[in-house]
């Protein structure tokens, strides 16, 4: 099945339960339903790694990472498992997916449902024993909800994830589960940067670490967590996360629903946020641009706005399999008409606008 084909069953799925609709969408990635799509090669290096292009997806699609190699045939240049934690997780009750289709937007309270670091490290291992993947494959873990010790489970994961990733992110920025925000602080992500260093020395490699943020942080908080992510040896940061807020222009009649706001509402101020870090950061730390890319466009402004790199979830939800190709060859046109020959020489060039 194409790309095209498969993308004409999106309308079906959405009639069901999104969860529900998920599930079936991951099983048809596995069957190999979704096909093989023909993407533009636009190369990039980044933290020491080679990427095929500048997109990606983001944690909490594939949460088990059982999907990766037919994600990757989508055209991803590179794919994030999880978010994975130490135990078995069964996150929050159901409903805990809602979509806002008026809205081009979705609402999770998942809480970091996943099948736990035993499981789903077993399955990486032997997605790599297959042979190379066409990309990094990232490995965003993060605390379960009863942990208490978040630094030494930080430190576990790190250490794991560096046998059988890419990269590493610290998921630090979820709304669904109580007090993991209280991790993004300066002095407790120093503590998880120095936790997560000493997890990578027990495994004898290195991989890049990066932090996943929250679109909801105070300015003032800003400055002190760059810096504590460049003192800490973090190689990056996502920008962002979900969002709590609720802009007054949703429409949806699921818009009160408790938990994350994703796609397009979430657009302008993820970017916003992504120049301010990106002023912040100097170059210091590779970005990564999230929170309502659905278009070509809007990966385009996320690398302007400074990312080197850039993820979407939501959309495919509303847009189907077809979507990373489009995007690529959407960057590809807009990279053309600006006469860069490369997606680095389009990076941070808006980063000094007013607005972010």
């Amino acid at each position: 099945m194409t790309p095209s084909l498969a993308s004409s069953l999106v309308p079906l799925l959405r009639l069901i339960d999104p969860e529900t609709a998920h599930g079936l969408a991951l099983w048809a990635l596995r069957a190999g339903l979704a096909g093989r799509a023909e993407a533009p090669a636009l190369p990039v290096e980044a933290m020491g790694l080679r990427f095929p292009n500048p997109l990606g997806l983001a944690a909490g699609f594939d949460k088990n990472a059982v999907a990766v190699r037919p994600l990757f045939a989508l055209g991803f240049g590179f794919v994030e498992v999880g978010t994975i934690t130490p135990l078995p997780q069964a996150g929050n009750r159901r409903p805990r997916l809602f979509r806002l289709a008026e809205d081009r937007a979705v609402i999770n309270r998942m809480g970091m449902n996943n099948e736990g670091w035993e499981a789903v490290s077993a399955r990486i291992a032997a997605l790599r024993a297959e042979g190379p993947l066409p990309g990094p494959l990232g490995v965003n873990v993060g605390i379960n909800k009863d942990s208490d010790d978040p630094v030494r489970d930080i430190s576990l994961l790190v250490e794991g994830a560096a046998r059988c990733g890419d990269y590493v992110t610290l998921n630090v920025s979820s709304p669904n589960t109580p007090g993991l925000r209280d991790l993004q602080a300066a002095d407790r992500l120093c503590a998880l940067l120095e936790a997560s260093r000493q997890g990578l020395a027990r495994a004898g490699r290195t991989i890049p670490i990066l932090v996943k943020l929250a679109p909801d942080l105070e300015a003032d908080a800003l400055g002190p967590i760059v810096e504590t992510a460049v003192a800490g040896g973090a190689a990056g940061l996502i920008v962002s996360n979900t969002t709590v807020s609720r802009p007054e222009h949703l429409r949806s009649r699921h818009r009160d629903e408790l938990g994350g706001l994703s796609g397009a509402p979430l657009f302008a101020p993820s970017t916003a946020l992504l120049r301010r870090i990106a002023r912040l950061a100097a170059g210091r730390l590779t970005l990564i641009g999230a929170g309502g890319v659905a278009s070509g466009a809007d990966a385009y402004a996320k690398l302007r706005s400074g990312a080197t790199l850039v993820q979407l979830y939501s959309a495919l939800a509303y847009a189907g399999p077809a979507l990373p190709a489009r995007i690529l060859a959407e960057i590809a046109a807009l990279l053309a008409r600006d006469g860069f020959r490369s997606v680095e020489e389009a990076v941070g060039l808006d980063r000094e606008r007013g607005d972010g």
